[in-house]
């Protein structure tokens, strides 16, 4: 006779439909957010919240799965009649009432349940940078003596009690009684002072993967509400997907019109100024800085750049020039223009002769492009 089988209140395959929903739940949310993505990263309400505010996303509700049973085998909709062949239309779905065309008139029909899921900046930022990385990284190493890590290398007598090596002290304890022709009636084990050793270490310099950021935001009086908008947007996810992801990042912050100059992260994302633009200015502000801070040999470089493309007709062949060096010393350059037009920029056009795959060129025209270039220069 077979075992009697006993199924306990305590099993937990029983209760875990809760779990799976969570985790069904949790999957839809996602989802939603990866379809949505477009227009949450661009909203006012998350960038200006500073990551203390949650946001939300409108979804439909979730239902559990379940039978419906065929009373009495009755025609039911969207079964069809025995005269109908494959291929043949049951009926279309109105766009509003029962039986009426579009704004014809209230609908009468049920609508799906809709509600308001929300989403901590954490749980955005986290699925917004799972396609996101810093591309071409090489292993570039540089020594950062105010870095110095301690390697410890050696086993001696004498030291601090702080840095006492357990293991060892243990093992001549044991190798001492081991070998002692004494027999003591106490076989346990007994730690003297012969017995202790200590850990000694020298100091190493630290060699680390170094990158650098150079972050160049286009601050002429042709950068409208829209335009700086957009470009801050970029900057202000960027910024942040690198100090989460990365932590020997460094970034620098210029800003220019017909001259550029370097400021503060603050004054990056808050300051507008006027004036033309010289596109060419903040190119070679790069590569000076670079040169005098950041050997191409030691450090990853990545420049990254957003203008309107109004730039002085003049200058387009200076900024090439100024372009092919700084794609030759860094690993990826980004550059992206902000247009309300179908109408690519002189500047747009000049840069496309680089033929170098190393620069990468994007062009905004819809708030919810911001996505889209993010995937495109860190890729």
């Amino acid at each position: 006779m077979a075992d009697d089988i006993i199924v306990s209140r305590d099993d937990w395959s029983l209760h875990r439909k809760g779990y799976l929903d969570q985790s069904r739940h949790k999957e839809k949310v996602e989802e939603v957010i990866k379809q949505q993505m477009g227009d949450l990263i661009v909203d006012e309400s998350i960038i200006l919240s500073d990551g203390k505010k949650n946001t939300k996303i409108p979804m439909r509700s979730l239902e559990e799965f379940r039978f419906r049973y065929d009373f009495n085998k009755q025609n039911h909709t969207g079964q069809g009649s025995k005269k109908m062949a494959p291929g043949d239309i049951l009926g279309r779905e109105q766009a509003t009432g029962k039986g009426k065309g579009k704004g014809s008139g209230a609908g009468e029909e049920p609508g799906q349940d809709i509600y308001e899921a929300e989403v901590t900046y954490e749980d955005l930022a986290n699925i917004l940078f799972e396609e996101l990385r810093l591309p071409n990284l090489d292993d570039k190493k540089r020594p950062l003596i105010a870095h110095d890590r301690p390697e410890f290398n050696d086993v001696r007598k004498k030291g601090l009690m702080a840095n006492v090596d357990k293991k060892r002290t243990l093992l001549e304890s044991i190798k001492r009684q081991a070998f002692s022709k004494k027999i003591e009636k106490d076989k346990r084990l007994k730690i003297t002072p012969e017995d202790l050793r200590f850990k000694t270490w020298e100091t190493r310099p630290n060699f680390e993967t170094n990158a650098v950021i150079l972050a160049m935001m286009d601050t002429s009086g042709s950068m409208g509400q829209f335009e700086k908008y957009i470009s801050r947007t970029f900057f202000f996810w960027m910024v942040r997907f690198l100090r989460l992801k990365y932590e020997n990042v460094e970034m620098r912050f210029l800003a220019h019109h017909t001259e550029a100059k370097e400021v503060t992260e603050e004054e990056f994302f808050t300051r507008g100024e006027s004036g033309g633009t010289r596109c060419s200015s903040v190119y070679k502000f790069a590569l000076d800085l670079i040169e005098k801070d950041y050997p191409p040999a030691h450090y990853n470089i990545y420049p990254v750049h957003f203008t309107d493309g109004d730039n002085i007709g003049s200058d387009n062949s200076r900024a090439l020039t100024l372009m092919k060096n700084l794609v030759e010393v860094s690993q990826v350059v980004g550059y992206g223009e902000i247009l309300r037009t179908h109408y690519s920029s002189t500047l747009m056009s000049t840069l496309k002769r680089i033929s170098d795959p190393k620069l990468r060129l994007v062009t905004i025209r819809d708030r919810n492009e911001v996505y889209d270039a993010l995937k495109t220069v860190f890729s």
